[in-house]
This record gives C-alpha cells, sequence and structure tokens, in this order.
C-alpha cells in the first residue's frame, strides 16, 4: 500500500515546491521588469524602441538545395545536402533572385573549397566549423549582392555516408 502512495506524495511534495519557489523568487510587481499596469513599455528607460520597418531584414530562401560530394582518396565517401537563406536588406528579394544564378555557382564553389579541406568530415556540424562556412558564404555572397547581404543562413544540412 505505501509503495502506491509514495510516488503520489512525492509528486505532490515537488509540486508544492515548486509553486512555492515560483511565488518566492517571483520579482515584485513595481520592479522594471514588469512596469505597471497600463505603462507603456517602450517609454521606460532602456528599453528598446519598436524597429523601424525600413531597417527589419528580409530573409530570402535559396530555390533549390546545394549538394555537395565529400571526396576521399578519390571516391565519393559522402554527399552533403544544405538549404540555404540570405538575410537582405529590406525589399531588395528580387535582385537576390535575379542574381540567384551568380549566388549559386559562387556558393557551390566555396562549399566544394569547405569540403576539400575536410569541413564536412567528422562532427561538420561543430559551431566553430558552421562559423567559418557561413563567413566564408557571406563574404562570397557580398562579392556579388555588396553590404545588401548582412548574413547567410544555413536552414538545413544533412550528410548521408556511402
Amino acid at each position: 500500500m505505501i509503495r502506491k502512495l509514495l510516488p503520489i506524495l512525492l509528486a505532490l511534495i515537488g509540486l508544492g515546491a515548486g509553486v512555492s519557489g515560483g511565488l518566492v523568487f517571483r520579482p515584485p510587481h513595481d520592479s522594471p521588469d514588469h512596469g505597471t499596469p497600463g505603462e507603456d513599455p517602450a517609454a521606460m528607460d532602456g528599453a528598446v524602441a519598436p524597429a523601424d520597418p525600413e531597417s527589419i531584414p528580409t530573409y530570402v530562401k535559396m530555390n533549390n538545395q546545394f549538394v555537395v560530394p565529400v571526396v576521399k582518396e578519390g571516391r565519393v565517401a559522402a554527399m552533403v545536402v544544405l538549404s540555404l537563406s540570405l538575410e537582405v536588406e529590406t525589399g531588395m528579394s528580387e535582385a537576390v533572385y535575379e542574381r540567384e544564378p551568380k549566388l549559386r555557382d559562387t556558393f557551390l564553389q566555396v562549399l566544394f573549397d569547405h569540403a576539400n579541406v575536410g569541413g564536412f568530415s567528422g562532427s561538420f556540424t561543430d559551431g566553430s566549423n558552421l562559423v567559418v562556412l557561413r563567413t566564408s558564404l557571406k563574404e562570397a555572397a557580398a562579392t556579388i549582392l555588396g553590404a545588401t547581404v548582412k548574413d547567410v543562413l544555413i536552414t538545413d544540412i544533412a550528410r548521408q555516408d556511402s
């Protein structure tokens, strides 16, 4: 009988401890985190004003995935598939799509170079490896689109070993 009550008792104790801890450590209503009811959060000191619609970036997804072979000892050891998006200034989506063939060619060259130096081997999703890849892709995009490009995002990445 006690074996059936013990889990229920422990769950109730844990629930009670969680609720009481939340109540004890909750910030007071007059703290800067909460403000006062009806107060405009943007009017508080240190608050960030709403973003200017012109400064909000646009994200442009490249139409097709990128397929990169990983070659070892003269044979294809794996295939890496990536999806990329570009963060660009507002209203520049059409410029990206107009130059997409050139962008794809440049991105593929960067991806092939990355594969040839071993960037897609081992723990290829390690943060430092992806930072190097993103930086290289952003620099390549900037040669074609200039300062319009703010960042290159890797939205999907997968490796299929053969």
